[in-house]
């Protein structure tokens, strides 16, 4: 992590914009820009033809794709990239989250107040399971990033407080609060959490992680598929899981 590199990115862009156009001016993809000019400052490695497709980082080395969601959109570029690129997938996750209102006729915008729900890096393997052919290439790498942000939705919604149904407008990350780094296929080993059994199920898994029953289930479909737990028999119609040491 580089804290200092990640102010300097936030400076150069959603707090520019900010000061110089106002809330409602922002652009729809901050998260995004702000996380390109984070791995790489040099505006003129971004956005980067590379063959048929553009890269969002391409160094004449390496390649870096930022990702947010809807990892099947990579599934073309991936093959395209991994036979002769390294390819580093980065993928952000809101571990605490500043919810803003934005009033579309006033342009008021509310206090923030901090979510209750905090991000997870376990979230990934729901992307992971839609590229789970490129996992096992030697050239493919993902980063996690954990972060703090700021995210902003219109008061648009149905109901009486017009909060539910509402629409997002941006999210701005303001602080990189921690980050995961998967380069070969031993590092998704990072994803075992302390305190497992020898022999588990998904059950089990998700309390251990305080995650979800089915996020369980996902984040297991990857680490079966990457080598890193057999299944050893079932429980009913449930698979039971060891760790490969």
């Amino acid at each position: 992590m580089n804290q200092a590199r990640f102010s300097e990115a936030y400076q150069r862009t959603a707090y520019v914009n900010r000061e110089r156009n106002g809330i409602g001016t922002l652009g729809e993809k901050t998260l995004h820009a702000l996380l390109k000019n984070y791995l790489e400052p040099d505006e003129t490695k971004q956005e980067v033809r590379v063959g048929s497709y553009y890269a969002d980082i391409f160094d004449g080395e390496q390649i870096i794709e930022v990702q947010t969601r809807q990892f099947h959109k990579l599934r073309e570029k991936l093959t395209a990239f991994l036979p002769d690129y390294p390819v580093t997938v980065v993928y952000p996750v809101l571990g605490k989250k500043w919810l803003y209102w934005l009033d579309k006729e006033s342009g008021e915008v509310s206090k923030g107040r901090v979510s209750p729900r905090k991000g997870s890096v376990y979230e990934v393997c729901a992307e992971l399971y839609k590229i789970k052919e490129h996992l096992k290439n030697p050239n493919f790498h993902l980063r996690v990033l954990v972060l703090e942000a700021e995210e902003y939705r219109y008061l648009d919604g149905w109901s009486r407080d017009r909060k539910k149904g509402s629409s997002k407008y941006d999210k701005i990350p303001t602080k990189l609060l921690d980050e995961l780094c998967i380069d070969c296929l031993q590092d998704y080993r990072k994803l075992l959490p302390e305190g497992l059994p020898e022999e588990f199920g998904t059950q089990e898994f998700a309390r251990v992680a305080h995650i979800s029953r089915r996020l369980a289930q996902m984040v297991l479909n990857i680490l079966y598929a990457v080598g890193v737990v057999e299944r050893v028999g079932k429980q009913g119609n449930a698979w039971i899981y060891r760790a490969f040491t």
